[in-house]
C-alpha cells in the first residue's frame, strides 16, 4: 500500500486553523502537504487529484481543477461522523497519457483492495477508464454511471479523450462492464444513432428533463452503480460556468448535490469522480465552490449509509409476489430504509459472474407498475442483459 504514495506529490494549497471554534472539514482530514505525509491505513475515504487534461475535449486548464476545489472544500464544516478521510494529494501528468492512467489504475485498484474508497478530483473525464480498469484487474463486474449532458461514444477508441473513453470501456476485452447508465443527457447534443445503439445493448439514459423534474429517479440508478463519474458540464452554467462548453442548460446546483449524496448514501458504490472543472472559465469562484459541495455532500451519504443491501439472508425485508404474465415479480423493501428492490432471475449458463446483479434497485413505483400489470422497464432491461 505504501508503494502508491510514490505517484503523489502534496496539494498545493493553505490550511489555516479555524478561529471560530467550529470544525472544518481540513480539522478531520489528513491531507498531503509539503511539511507532511499521510499513510493510508484504516481511513474510509481517500481523496486524490489528477492534474491531467491531454485527454480533455476542448477544455484544456481542466488540470488545475484539484487545488481549487480543495482551497473550498477543506473550508466547509467537517461532517457530523468522524469519516477517516486521507488526501493523498495530486498526481502529475506522466511522459504519456497512457502512464497517468496506469498510475491511476495502480492507485484505485490498492485502495479498492483495501476497501477505502477513491475520490477522484480531475482533470479530464477520460480518467474513468483508468478508474474501471482497477476494477478490472480485480476481475470484478462493474456497472458504471455518468452524469454527463452527453455520451462519451465515438472516435477512435485506441486514442481515448474525454468524448469517446466510453469506447475504450465498452470494448475493450476481456470486459467486466455489466451495465453503463447514463443522467441528465440532453437529447439535441446526442446523435439519433447512438442513442438507438445505447437501447440495443439495454442501457439506461434519463434525459435531463427527467431527472430535473423528478430527482428520485435517479436515486435507484445510482444504488446500483460500483463507479460514478460525473462531468461538471452536466450543470447549466448560470450555476456553473467553469467548463469551456458550459450550456444554459442542465441540471441545477442543488440536484448536482443531490445526486452526489445519494451515491454517498449507495453501499454499493465504491469509487467517485468529478470531472471537467475548469478554474479558467469559473467567474468568482462558482464551480469551485459547488464542486467542493459536491464532495462534501458525497462524504455526508457515506456517513448515512445503512448496509441494507440484501445480500445473503432476506428474512427481513418485506417479500412482495406479483404474477405477471409468464413471469412471477419478485420485490423486497427494507424496513430500515423503506428502499426496494426486484428479483430479476437468470440462466444458470450465466454461471456466478453476475450473481451479485441478481437483486436490481428499483423504486415504490416500479411495485405499482407491476401490480397494474405492467412490466417495470428496469426489470426487462435487466432480464435482458442476463439471457
Amino acid at each position: 500500500m505504501d508503494g502508491i504514495l510514490d505517484f503523489f506529490q502534496p496539494a498545493n494549497i493553505s490550511i489555516e486553523p479555524s478561529e471560530d471554534g467550529v470544525r472544518r472539514l481540513s480539522d478531520s482530514a489528513l491531507i498531503h502537504t509539503q511539511d507532511f505525509m499521510p499513510v493510508p491505513e484504516d481511513q474510509r475515504i481517500a481523496i486524490f487529484g489528477v492534474m491531467d487534461d491531454r485527454g480533455a475535449h476542448n477544455n484544456e486548464g481542466c488540470s488545475d481543477g484539484p487545488d481549487v476545489i480543495r482551497e473550498y472544500l477543506y473550508r466547509l464544516h467537517d461532517i457530523d461522523e468522524p469519516m477517516g478521510i486521507i488526501d493523498l494529494g495530486n498526481i502529475h501528468p506522466g511522459e504519456r497519457l497512457e502512464d497517468t492512467y496506469a498510475a491511476v489504475r495502480v492507485v484505485c485498484h490498492d485502495l479498492l483492495r483495501e476497501n477505502i474508497i477513491p475520490v477522484i478530483l480531475g482533470g479530464s473525464q477520460d480518467l474513468t477508464y483508468a478508474n474501471y480498469a482497477a476494477y478490472e484487474s480485480m476481475e470484478q463486474t462493474v456497472n458504471l454511471v455518468t452524469v454527463d449532458s452527453r455520451l462519451d461514444f465515438g472516435g477512435n477508441p485506441e486514442q481515448p479523450d474525454s468524448w469517446n473513453y466510453l469506447n475504450k470501456i465498452v470494448l475493450h476485452q476481456p470486459n467486466y462492464l455489466f451495465n453503463y447508465s447514463n443522467i441528465a443527457n440532453q437529447r439535441y447534443l446526442i446523435d439519433k444513432d447512438l442513442i438507438e445503439l445505447m437501447e440495443k445493448m439495454y442501457f439506461d439514459l434519463h434525459r435531463l428533463g427527467e431527472v430535473n423534474g423528478q430527482i428520485t429517479h435517479a436515486e435507484p440508478v445510482i444504488r446500483n452503480a460500483d463507479i460514478m463519474s460525473f462531468d461538471m458540464s452536466a450543470i447549466r452554467a448560470g450555476d456553473s460556468p467553469g467548463h469551456q462548453l458550459a450550456g444554459p442548460n442542465g441540471l441545477y446546483a442543488e440536484l448536482a448535490c443531490q445526486i452526489c449524496r445519494y451515491a454517498g448514501m449507495a453501499d454499493k458504490l465504491t469509487s467517485f469522480g468529478i470531472y471537467e472543472y475548469n478554474p479558467r472559465y469559473d467567474e468568482r469562484g462558482i464551480s469551485g465552490h459547488l464542486a467542493a459541495q459536491m464532495v462534501w455532500h458525497f462524504i455526508e451519504g457515506i456517513s448515512h449509509r445503512r448496509g441494507d443491501f440484501p445480500v445473503g439472508t432476506k428474512d427481513d425485508y418485506i417479500k412482495y409476489i406479483v404474477p405477471l404474465a409468464d413471469h412471477e415479480l419478485i420485490f423486497y423493501k427494507s424496513p430500515l430504509t423503506d428502499r426496494w428492490w426486484m428479483d430479476v432471475p437468470y440462466p444458470s449458463k450465466s454461471g456466478n459472474r453476475y450473481q451479485r446483479h441478481h437483486l436490481v434497485p428499483c423504486t415504490y413505483e416500479d411495485y405499482q407498475e407491476a401490480t397494474n400489470e405492467e412490466m417495470p422497464d428496469r426489470w426487462w432491461k435487466t432480464f435482458q442483459k442476463l439471457t
